[in-house]
């Protein structure tokens, strides 16, 4: 039996000549007691889609209808968790859930509208914490009051408007697999909006692409069993084949390479580049041992004593290697990055790239920043260019607009030099930040968590982007990642960091597969889910806090085999 029903629905925005038409004839049956996932870019109209059902917004043509009657605004029939927790800082996490308790079930008692709250709120495992206000919570904890209080309506449908999106790759599966334990519990009508591939299969019986126009796609069904368990997914054929289904259809929707390639790059030396009257006398070039981690330590005085962050790193790099760091929030991977980048000073041990140690900030070492942190006056253009004015000092100004206007073409900015940054989306702006930093030709290129603030299909366009530049530059490189897929795309080894304090190196994996790379690629081949689950268990295997055990130094076994 159908619970919910879009019939030929169109929703826009605006008027005139600025109107924007968001949805487009959209047709969509929900049955009860499923789990629908509606999975899209930024911008194709999911919240807008969640915000008919929920009767915050109206539709233009067409018609939304719960149990076959018409949707005129909001009801207690369908809880909405935001991405955004809009929680009430006065009140407490038992206060916050009560609002919704008392707003639904104004006829029970105070002592059972109590009970109903502290059930709910055992529900999402915050029982200690019920009496904590908000600003004292994690991000996880806050989302968890959210569903906590959305449950507590009692709702027939549950609507969850990327609830996990603004969460660290740990809690965030950790909340995703909560919300299933929930719904397995309740078997409640459910739909959630998601731009991540693995949460929709991990979590649906159906996944409904939005198309970048504002369409519904065809339907996957997802028939893998329940209950469905996190790490023993990844051995599943089953679940293999539907993701590269999945992938393989959003990126023909709207990520397929957009970068363009019709301008040269100049023959200019940057004022970093490596003397040859030097580079004569060694006799060859630095290649083996190009960037040197030795015995590196980071360590910070507190009232109670030294603490140290990172402990004992040793990494050797060759020239044009891609090195992936991941780990655990706070096993210090940023830390790391930041000595390298010189930003961070080092507190026993040293860092030498090219032969020199690393003191101190360098354009030779270049860094992209979670934030790109453009100046937002500036155009794409001239955001890149103070620079690129810096490190070529010898070169004419038309030859140092050729170095802009390259790497702003490279990474899929043509059509877009000359627009203020301010103008820009996120992803946008990230990409002014990646060519600013290869406009630089740097000896080594930083990478702290360059996509995490993006959504996953961005993040995938701008991955693919990355990857095609670096391959013409084989520039040194060390991005820093939670995400395990990101790691094993980029990187010629993935280098795993234990817990913190004390972190060091935990596991090294070598990444043997064919470069270029590209995702679509990768989840084809067959060595791929063999590394994702050597690093998948190192994770695991530190998730509740693990002690650092002493580094290995083989490569991981897959390396190995």
């Amino acid at each position: 039996m159908d619970i919910l029903s879009f019939q030929n629905v169109s929703k826009g925005f605006g008027e005139g000549a600025g109107r924007h038409e968001v949805l487009k004839d959209i047709t969509l049956n929900v049955r009860e007691g499923e789990f629908i996932a509606i999975l899209g870019f930024s911008g194709s109209g999911k919240s807008t889609l969640m915000n008919l059902v929920a009767g915050l917004e109206m539709p233009d043509a067409g018609q939304v209808t719960f149990r076959g009657k018409p949707i005129h605004g909001p009801g207690p029939e369908r809880g909405l968790v935001f991405q955004s927790y809009s929680l009430m800082p006065w009140l407490t996490v038992k206060g916050n859930v009560m609002l919704a308790v008392d707003a639904v079930f104004p006829d029970l008692s105070r002592a059972e509208r109590s009970a109903k709250a502290d059930r709910f709120i055992a529900m999402v495992g915050l029982s200690h914490a019920a009496a904590r206000h908000p600003a004292e919570l994690s991000g996880g904890m806050r989302q968890r009051v959210s569903v906590a209080r959305a449950l507590a309506m009692d709702p027939e449908v549950l609507l969850l408007d990327e609830p996990l999106s603004a969460l660290d790759a740990l809690t965030r599966a950790n909340l995703a697999d909560e919300i299933l334990d929930i719904w397995e519990q309740d078997r409640k009508t459910c739909i959630l909006i998601t731009n991540d591939v693995d949460e929709a299969i991990l979590l649906a019986d159906r996944i409904v692409p939005l198309n970048p126009d504002g369409t519904l796609g065809a339907p996957f069904a997802v028939t893998l069993p329940r209950p469905r368990d996190r790490a023993a997914i990844n051995h599943d054929d089953a679940f293999k084949a539907l993701r590269a289904k999945v992938t393989g259809y959003l990126m023909e929707a709207g990520i397929e390479a957009k970068v363009e390639g019709s301008r040269r790059l100049p023959n200019v030396v940057p004022i970093h580049g490596f003397p040859a009257a030097v580079r004569a006398a060694q006799g060859r070039p630095i290649d083996e041992r190009y960037l040197e981690f030795s015995a590196l330590h980071k360590i910070y005085p507190t009232p109670k004593g030294p603490l140290t962050v990172v402990e004992n790193f040793n990494l050797k790099v060759e020239k044009g290697e891609f090195i992936s760091l991941i780990g655990h929030s706070g096993c210090g991977k940023s830390t790391v990055l930041t000595m390298a980048a010189g930003l961070n000073p080092v507190s026993r041990g040293g860092i030498i790239l090219d032969g020199t140690e690393v003191v101190g900030a360098d354009p030779e070492r270049a860094v992209v920043f979670q934030s790109p942190n453009l100046f937002p006056w500036l155009t794409a253009k001239e955001n890149v260019a103070i620079g690129v004015d810096k490190v070529y000092p010898k070169a004419t100004q038309a030859e140092r607009q050729e170095v802009v206007e390259y790497y702003l073409e490279r990474v899929g900015l043509a059509d877009a030099m000359d627009r203020a940054a301010h103008s820009m989306s996120n992803g946008m702006r990230q990409r002014v930040g990646i060519a600013r930093a290869f406009a630089l030709s740097p000896k080594l290129l930083l990478l702290d968590e360059p996509f995490g603030m993006l959504d996953s299909l961005t993040r995938w366009e701008l991955q693919e982007v990355l990857m095609e530049v670096w391959d013409r530059t084989k520039v040194t490189a060390i991005c820093v990642t939670h995400d395990v897929d990101e790691a094993i795309l980029l990187a010629d080894r993935v280098v795993m960091m234990t817990n913190g304090p004390q972190a060091t190196i935990g596991r090294i994996a070598e990444v043997k597969l064919p470069r270029p790379r590209t995702r679509k690629a990768l989840l084809e081949h067959p060595d791929y889910y063999a590394y994702r689950q050597d690093v998948l268990d190192f994770l695991q295997e530190y998730e509740h806090g693990a002690r650092p055990r002493p580094a290995q130094p083989a490569a991981s076994a897959i390396a190995a085999e």
